[in-house]
């Protein structure tokens, strides 16, 4: 069977105002849905991110894979690679928080999306759930994390579209937040984004999340936004708290000095990104539990291998995530259903997205899990309304680059971006 069209549709989705180490979301989030069709009419499924990067070499790519079989994943790999240096160079806003906005992971990313619509149009086309192109289920759901923020009120601004959740400046906010999630969507595990405000206020936020949620593992991450004083500090103050510590001071060296004076389980998606970075930070014992994200690991079969590795080298595994959809969702719940080593509860922003464009609406998520189905491929099908609504919102929004930074500026012009702030 041939691929006779590949179709890449830009779209944008609401993002609330929540707050991190960089500044503030912007009121839209960017994202490229991918559709690989074959001469059966079978339409294979990817999403990945919208900037103006990687939608650029998606769009340059498309065209080269009408042909191609879409079990040549190696034949993928190679017209992905000859596209890369049209747009290597296109200046994107890097942001080290959202790893898949760094030109070096540009091709990943790229690949990732269409090796996942690829994929889903093999498992589509054979009639079996794409688990099992990945080996099989080792589970039949995957536990998620409720992720909490920082954030303003949507009224802060009339380019945010009003959400559930309100602010969340302070602990006893904070702590709300995390009720009203679990008691949505039943998460067993919380994680806040720190790196805002003062750093013992922010433990303090931890303190009282364990007070209410006694049973539940908590994690906290600045995205580096902490000098090494500052992490041992709250550290020290979060002592018996953590599942882990997530990337609370920059670089590889700093965090290798951290884990040596605290002995506490870090974690990253920020300094180990590549497998340059994985083999630096085994030698330095930097890290001990790595947050993929097969959006710029390079698609499902490579963090199959990365799990592999994590397993070799006696290193945790869980789930990095960015503001996504279901397609995304559900390619990361196939993924960590076929893997045997996945030691923690995956991170996801799906709960903050009210957009989606499935039929059907929503992935659901209960008892903090998303469930496997028998359904064939991803198992979801594209809302083809609800798509080009999407689209019509990023033909109007302003945005084409992610850049927290910048929406920061427009509410307090003298911000600037400072790493460590603390």
């Amino acid at each position: 069977m041939k691929i006779v069209a590949v179709r890449v549709t830009p779209i944008a989705i609401k993002d609330p105002p929540l707050l991190n180490a960089a500044g503030v979301h912007e009121p839209f989030g960017l994202r490229s849905i991918i559709e690989v069709e074959g001469a059966d009419g079978q339409i294979g499924l990817g999403e990945t991110y919208g900037d103006a990067p990687v939608l650029d070499l998606l769009l340059k790519t498309r065209g080269s894979l009408v042909g191609l079989s879409p079990f040549d994943v190696n034949g993928l790999w190679a017209r992905v690679l000859a596209q890369a240096p049209a747009v290597q160079a296109a200046g994107s806003v890097e942001m080290e928080l959202a790893p898949g906005s760094l030109g070096s992971n540009l091709v990943n990313s790229a690949f990732s999306a269409f090796e996942v619509a690829f994929l889903d149009l093999q498992a589509r086309t054979l009639g079996i759930p794409l688990v099992e192109l990945l080996g099989g289920a080792v589970r039949d759901k995957v536990a998620y994390s409720a992720y909490l923020f920082y954030k303003w009120d949507a009224s802060v601004d009339s380019e945010y579209a009003p959400d559930p959740y309100g602010e969340a400046v302070n602990p006893q906010q904070i702590v709300q937040q995390a009720r009203q999630m679990i008691d949505q969507y039943g998460f067993e595990s919380i994680k806040l984004k720190a790196g805002v405000f003062d750093p013992m206020e922010e433990a303090d936020a931890v303190l009282a999340l364990k007070a209410a949620f006694p049973k539940h593992q908590l994690r906290i991450d600045p995205n580096s936004n902490w000098s090494l004083a500052t992490s041992l500090r709250v550290a020290e103050k979060l002592a018996g708290c953590l599942e882990y510590y997530e990337d609370p001071t920059p670089t590889l060296e700093g965090m290798a000095q951290l884990h040596r004076a605290t002995g506490l389980p870090l974690a990253t998606n920020m300094v180990v990104t590549n497998w340059a970075e994985l083999r630096r930070s085994v030698e330095l014992n930097a890290v001990q539990i790595l947050l993929s994200d097969h959006h710029y690991w390079g698609g499902l079969r490579a963090t199959q291998a990365l799990a592999r590795t994590c397993s070799t080298f006696g290193l945790g595994l869980s789930m990095h995530s960015n503001s996504h959809l279901g397609i995304s969702l559900m390619a990361m719940t196939h993924l960590a259903a076929s893997v045997h080593h996945l030691s923690y509860a995956c991170d996801t922003h799906y709960p903050w997205q009210s957009d989606e464009i499935l039929v059907g609406g929503k992935v659901p998520i209960t008892g903090g899990c998303v469930h496997l189905t028998d359904k064939p491929g991803l198992g979801v099908e594209l809302d083809r309304d609800k798509l080009a609504e999407l689209n019509e919102a990023y033909q109007r929004c302003r945005i084409r680059t992610r850049n927290d930074v910048a929406q920061m500026q427009r509410f307090r012009p003298d911000w600037q971006q400072v790493k460590p702030r603390f």
